[in-house]
């Protein structure tokens, strides 16, 4: 998966990007029809045509409206931290995070775990082997953690060859299976579900119900979005909003959504009337069911040439899901300070996530229906957040398409309620990892918060004027640290007397306030605006920043840079307790500034010499 930021990657066309995707897409079917006939039984080609239905016009609406939103690959957890912001929007940020890897993890190792079903089954393999689908599961898991580590590029080529022979052997296997079915077969089938449901309305309850436990038919959606950068636009699209692109992806999604589909109803029509029941719990069939019919009615040959393509394209759903967990950490918790600077690495990220794979490979027993709800849980959650990110949006621009995104959350809402209150599983997995997520990012917050954190200063006119006044002046760099607050001459000349008073500063040396205006203290990293005032009787720098200290500290370098000169900041102390300080340091961004600005300084500049001076009075 190609990071979204990264403009400079080589563009593809749709068709052939939508294969990336049908890694993750398409190998559901792997294993979807198995986990259907033990969710459903024979309500699966209704609770499957109900899937479908909302796919089409639920789901794929949905990601429609996402792509057009997020057209460089943030995707619907990029639209909601710019729906969002401050810590409400962090901390709803994080818990989807925690979801979405929830549901990238277990891509990893259930379609590890069911590779390991299509191999372990084949009848090819020699019995001696049997048994050991926890070891297949982890070695197949510790081979992607391995390429990852030596610098695995994904082919777009290797892509389309995977998905397309994948989806071609379906279609054999699956019309060759249907063909088989008689007229008796089929009215058995009708016959069975009438002796069970004899009046519609039952009949209708029990599709609403057994549907949320088919919810892993719609995986993917989100990782159609987040390749976007890799879909061919238009040769004149406008780079902030690439409307060829946008076009392009939402044909990949509806082709995506359509093939799918057909492939569902096919599969489960297919493996409920052909295979007998008794076999739907079997080892033989559980993770396999469309390979069972491959093998039964077309022969080992073509069915081992359908296990084969299987394990390929379940591998690569897995090396696409290590890859958006890639993409995805690095873009969002290091710049909310939530996460080390190594978190940017690569090697560092792929031997942890390995880790995890391994551990919850090891506590589902490599069991692929023991994962699915998790997995469920996971997918719901992510296109919940979606259906929210737009409800949001559009209420916010006055649509009458609020209601319809906000319908769409509700029943996103019930698919997960009815998921965890049958599987209640896959909430804990997810719940362990958001309760992961959190823990780790507010400490690794706690830790960074005495870095610099601004990445660069754009000063304005005024402001550049002013520092080329002080970097031409003869007299020393002094900066006044003044708390935002109305513009007032009496309250900058009573400020200014005091830290002369304090100070013993020379009548004739100049001196420059400097105040930072924090908007949102949930931000890290960021650029820091900077206006200048030249007043009369007063100068100021006013910096829109994160965080006071830091800001002021990375100021303070940036003149020393700027002027060649040593600057010296004066302030007066602070009357909050010294817990209170932290506290309000941690949230708001301001808190016991002397001492943070010094401590800063001290921790970025290791020179005593070329360090800016910070003095403290009152």
């Amino acid at each position: 998966m190609a990071d979204a930021g990264a403009e400079s990657e080589e563009r593809y066309p749709w068709w052939q990007v939508m294969c990336l995707t049908g890694l993750d897409y398409f190998s559901t079917l792997g294993y979807q029809p198995g986990i259907a006939l033990l969710a459903a039984g024979w309500l699966s080609p209704l609770a499957t045509l109900a899937l479908v239905l909302f796919t089409l016009f639920g789901a794929l609406p949905l990601y429609r409206r996402v792509a057009e939103e997020s057209p460089h690959g943030e995707g619907s957890l990029g639209i909601l931290a710019r729906l969002i912001p401050g810590w409400r929007g962090k901390v709803l940020v994080l818990v989807v995070l925690g979801f979405m890897a929830t549901d990238y993890t277990l891509t990893i190792t259930l379609s590890a775990a069911d590779a390991a079903v299509h191999l372990l089954q084949n009848p090819l393999v020699p019995p001696r082997f049997q048994g050991h689908q926890v070891a297949l599961t982890l070695f197949l898991i510790a081979v992607l953690g391995f390429i990852f580590y030596l610098g695995f590029r994904e082919a777009i080529g290797v892509a389309v060859a995977v998905t397309t022979s994948y989806l071609a052997l379906n279609a054999v296997v699956l019309l060759a299976a249907l063909a088989r079915v008689d007229q008796g077969e089929l009215s058995g089938y009708l016959r069975t579900l009438s002796q069970q449901y004899p009046e519609p309305a039952p009949l209708l309850l029990a599709v609403v119900l057994a549907f949320p436990q088919l919810a892993l038919g719609l995986s993917g959606f989100e990782t159609g979005v987040a390749v976007m950068p890799l879909v061919r636009g238009l040769p004149d699209d406008d780079p902030e909003r690439p409307r060829g692109r946008i076009r392009n992806t939402q044909r990949l999604l509806t082709a995506a959504a359509s093939l799918m589909g057909f492939f569902l109803l096919a599969s489960s029509l297919a493996t409920t009337l052909l295979i007998p029941p008794g076999l739907w719990t079997s080892e033989e069939v559980s993770g396999r069911a469309i390979s069972y019919l491959a093998h039964r009615y077309l022969g080992e040959g073509v069915g081992s040439l359908y296990d084969l393509a299987s394990i390929l394209i379940l591998w690569f759903a897995g090396a696409s899901a290590m890859a958006g967990l890639l993409t995805l950490v690095p873009r969002y918790l290091p710049r909310f300070g939530m996460a080390p600077e190594w978190a940017r690495r690569r090697r560092p990220l792929v031997l942890f996530f390995t880790a995890v794979a391994f551990a919850v490979t090891l506590a589902f027993r490599a069991r692929v229906e023991a994962q699915a709800a998790a997995y469920a849980t996971g997918v719901l959650v992510v296109m919940a957040s979606a259906a929210l990110a737009l409800y949001l949006l559009e209420r916010r621009a006055r649509s009458g398409r609020a209601r319809y995104f906000g319908g769409l959350g509700l029943v996103f809402a019930y698919v997960l309620a009815a998921n965890v209150l049958e599987r209640p599983d896959g909430v804990r997995i997810a719940a362990f990892f958001i309760a992961t997520t959190l823990l780790a990012s507010f400490v690794s917050r706690g830790l960074r918060a005495l870095e610099l954190r601004v990445e660069r200063f754009l000063p304005d006119e005024e402001a550049e004027r002013l520092i080329a006044r002080l970097r031409e002046g003869e007299a020393p760099v002094r900066l006044v640290a003044h708390r935002p607050e109305p513009p007032s001459l009496g309250a900058y000349m009573e400020k200014e007397r005091r830290i002369r008073r304090l100070a013993h500063l020379p009548p004739g040396d100049p001196v420059y306030f400097v105040e930072v205006y924090v908007p949102d203290p949930s931000e890290f990293s960021a650029e820091a605006r900077v206006w200048g005032v030249d007043h009369p009787q007063y100068k100021v720098f006013r910096i829109l920043g994160s965080s006071a200290p830091n800001a002021l500290a990375a100021f303070l370098l940036y003149l020393r840079d700027r002027t060649g000169k040593r600057p010296h900041i004066y302030f007066e102390w602070p009357e909050e307790s010294p817990w209170h300080a932290a506290l309000d340091f941690l949230l708001f961004g301001e808190g016991d500034v002397p001492a943070l600005t010094r401590e800063i300084l001290r921790r970025a500049e290791p020179d005593p010499e070329r360090r800016p001076l910070v003095h403290v009075g009152g």
